[in-house]
């Protein structure tokens, strides 16, 4: 006893892997030996030897070579065999064995760790006996634990006391002679202190150069502290005013007393994990002000991080509902702002981290409560303010939490938007640098597209519009080279389908939506506004149709509808000075056929300057003979949908059109354009006209000018192809009763193509052109005896 009390000598465990894995193939040899002995003596009932076997055994618990790792192998090895030797004396105690003279008898072993091992053993057999009262026993166990300082040895030791009688604590109140809940918590708690003492103490063994190989040890035994708290936490009678009054009060006493990190932050958060929550809900007060007093260096964010997670979780889960009188954001709140003012030297990248969990509690328990969010906010925008920052950029650890506290809210609410409405929100998005601004725009606009979430108010919108002013327009800190032309072309996409977002039940308002959205989408440069302005074009015309329906009620209707058609054409020509016509182009046709569906006073006029400036970019812009075509193409097939027009706008308009097409400069492009302009006359409608214009004689010039210029191409496949292109455009004015085609004219141009068919070359054209043809005149043949329009018929044509 007089050397156990001696400093115990420095754990040797430097040694390699194979010298630690020799060493306790040795000691594990001795022990099986010594066990075999034990239990063969045990079956001849002579105790006495068994019991000197056990503690020659048991003394190899004495080495001070072995890691924690490989001495925890060898003492699970031991304790299994020391489990014989238990049932062996419960089976005597039943005969009538005296215990009490065991217990006297195994205090006479010749070293202390055999003697309190085995004295452990006895006693445990000696409670179950109650010949005297537990708590007597209890409490000399645990005093004799003492005699053993050396912190490994020690631990292994105390251990096995609390595993031996974790099963026979008393547990009942009053007084009770054998014990009460009271005499198994003072048990425990000493227990307990006693063991993170030793555990302390393994810190300050060995050189300083092993300081880190001593934690990573020190924590792989972390377990056996934290056993006491689990098994304080399983006895059934203790209460939530017993905890508050006893148990706790003493635990934080001794994990304060320590002053050391690693022990600090373990138990705390075993404390959170093993407690049940509403013992937690009634004890925020005095965990929390102990948070405040840990040492400096224990990280006290992820302690109150699990405290409120798991409380969150509790409460907002519906796990189990806050008392009354628990005022659970208030609480955290204030201690986390102690906490952080406590500990000058808490990072900012912690300190903003409990205001992520702070702003996830409010969530989850109060959702209803939006100032406790914006509380949170303001109290983040003070943080960084007071810190001195200017930028948080990808290298700033902070920038993690900081962007998380931002996504929550927008991702929580059922309205995204309502975010918004937070006062101390958007600013916090100025406090990051491009790099990450884009990221966080990108990722609000992405939420808000992807729950199709309509904006119907202006501030809201401005708002929103400052949080996503990264993607809608250059900033000042943008560096040079700051677009990704796939990843901006996506991100510009996204801007255009929010556009399509903005909406509002009044027609007014929801013009006011699209004037603000103009403003800002047009600052954009040359390089956004091709994709986000033709959005926020067509959402003028939708727009401009509901204040079309609304004529009845509104007796300003044409006039807002002027004011839309104006915005549309300055939007549209702001399109055209960047130099996309194209583009242009077809947005003012796409205007006049907006016009086209709501017709009013000026609606004619308005649709002839849309669709006169669309031959203006034609003219003047337009120069690639494909997009010439394609021009024409939409222009003609606009203009033949269009109802709008009188004769004296339609005529020139389609004149308009013939000339373009006969100018083109390929010849086939001509004859295409031609034919396409055929159809103004035939189908194209006017108010003069009540349906169709059907001008026959029109028709008929538009394709035999079509026919002539065909005639005129040297190449005799490009002729025989636009022959047949033609032939098929003669088959659908002759069905529809155009009187100036007749089955003449089909007979005498299905000859022509035969003819020239004839001279060319064998090979894939020739074959293509002759498909083309054989099925315009399976389509006769298939038509033949079949009515067609007026007096025509298919039964005339000779081909």
């Amino acid at each position: 006893a007089t050397s156990a009390n001696m400093p115990p000598p420095p754990v040797d465990t430097t040694r390699s892997q194979d010298d630690q894995d020799k060493l306790l193939a040795e000691a594990q040899n001795v022990v099986r030996q010594q066990a075999f002995q034990m239990k063969r003596c045990l079956d001849t009932s002579k105790l006495m030897e068994a019991l000197k076997h056990a503690s020659t055994m048991l003394a190899e618990l004495r080495t001070s070579m072995l890691s924690p790792k490989t001495y925890y192998e060898l003492y699970m090895t031991i304790s299994d065999e020391l489990r014989h030797l238990e049932m062996f004396l419960v089976d005597e105690f039943e005969k009538g064995r005296r215990v009490a003279d065991l217990y006297e008898f195994v205090q006479y072993a010749g070293n202390i760790i055999p003697r309190l091992y085995l004295l452990i053993t006895v006693g445990a057999v000696y409670i179950k006996a109650k010949q005297i009262p537990t708590k007597v026993i209890l409490k000399d166990l645990v005093e004799m634990c003492r005699g053993v300082q050396h912190p490994l040895r020690g631990l292994f030791l105390r251990n096995y006391l609390l595993s031996s009688i974790k099963r026979e604590l008393p547990e009942g109140r009053g007084d009770e002679q054998d014990g009460t809940i009271a005499d198994s918590i003072e048990f425990i708690l000493l227990n307990f202190a006693e063991m993170n003492k030793l555990w302390v103490r393994m810190q300050h063994q060995g050189h300083s150069r092993q300081r880190a190989k001593r934690e990573q040890e020190r924590r792989e035994l972390r377990l056996l502290v934290g056993t006491n708290l689990v098994r304080l936490s399983q006895l059934e009678n203790v209460d939530v005013k017993g905890y508050a009054m006893s148990i706790l009060p003493s635990i934080l006493e001794q994990v304060i007393r320590c002053r050391d990190a690693i022990a600090q932050e373990y138990l705390m958060e075993c404390i959170i994990q093993v407690f049940p929550d509403d013992f937690h809900l009634r004890t925020l007060d005095q965990f929390l002000k102990a948070c405040g007093d840990l040492h400096h260096s224990v990280n006290v964010k992820n302690i109150i991080i699990a405290l409120i997670d798991r409380l969150a979780r509790y409460a907002g889960e519906g796990e189990g509902e806050i008392p009354e009188g628990v005022k659970l954001f208030d609480i955290f709140s204030k201690e986390v702002a102690s906490v952080i003012k406590a500990r000058p030297d808490m990072s900012l990248e912690h300190a903003v981290a409990l205001q992520v969990s702070l702003i996830n509690l409010s969530l989850r328990v109060y959702p209803d409560q939006r100032d406790y969010v914006d509380q949170v906010l303001e109290y983040t925008t003070d943080l960084l303010n007071k810190s001195n920052v200017e930028s948080v950029d990808m290298s700033n650890p902070v920038h993690k939490p900081l962007s998380q506290l931002l996504k929550i809210p927008m991702e929580a609410y059922p309205d995204v938007l309502q975010a918004l409405e937070l006062d101390h929100y958007v600013g916090l998005f100025s406090f990051f640098s491009y790099d990450i601004r884009v990221e966080l725009a990108t990722h609000t606009l992405q939420t808000v597209v992807d729950s199709q979430t309509r904006v119907s108010d202006p501030e809201k919108l401005k708002a929103f519009m400052d949080i996503i002013s990264p993607l809608i327009k250059d900033q000042e800190d943008q560096p040079p080279d700051a677009h990704d032309e796939e990843e901006f072309s996506e991100q510009q996409c996204l801007v255009g389908r929010f556009v399509t977002l903005l909406h509002a039940d009044s027609p007014d308002v929801h013009m006011q939506l699209l004037s603000l959205a103009r403003k800002q989408l047009g600052a954009g440069g040359e390089a956004r506004i091709k994709t986000t302005l033709p959005a926020l074009v067509f959402q003028a015309f939708q727009l401009a149709y509901l204040y079309f329906q609304a004529k009845d009620t509104d007796e300003l209707w044409e006039k807002k509808l002027v004011k839309i058609y104006q915005f549309c054409h300055q939007t549209i020509t702001v399109l055209a000075k960047a130099e996309y016509h194209d583009l242009a182009l077809r947005l003012f046709l796409q205007a006049a056929l907006a016009v086209n569906r709501t017709p009013f006073e000026k609606a004619e006029s308005i649709a002839y300057e849309f669709m006169s400036q669309a031959f203006t970019l034609y003219e003047e812009e337009i120069s690639d003979s494909k997009a010439q075509i394609a021009a024409i193409s939409v222009i003609v097939s606009t203009l033949e949908a269009m109802s709008i027009f009188g004769e004296e706008n339609f005529s020139p308009l389609s004149s308009k059109c013939a000339l373009v097409s006969s100018k083109l400069v390929k010849k086939p492009d001509q004859c295409r354009g031609v034919c396409l302009c055929s159809h103004l006359f035939w189908s194209g409608k006017t108010t003069e006209s009540e349906g169709e214009r059907r001008d026959a004689k029109q028709v008929m010039q538009c394709l035999q000018r079509a026919l002539k210029v065909a005639n005129g191409c040297m190449e005799v496949d490009v002729q025989v192809q636009l022959f047949v292109e033609i032939f098929n455009t003669y088959l659908i004015y002759f069905e529809k009763g155009c009187e100036s085609v007749t089955p003449s004219h089909l007979s005498k141009l299905s000859a022509l193509i035969k003819e020239n068919a004839s001279k060319l070359d064998d090979g894939d054209e020739k074959t293509q052109i002759a498909t083309h043809f054989q099925n315009a005149l399976r389509h006769i043949k298939l038509k033949k005896g079949q009515p067609l329009e007026g007096s025509h018929s298919y039964g005339d044509v000779d081909v």
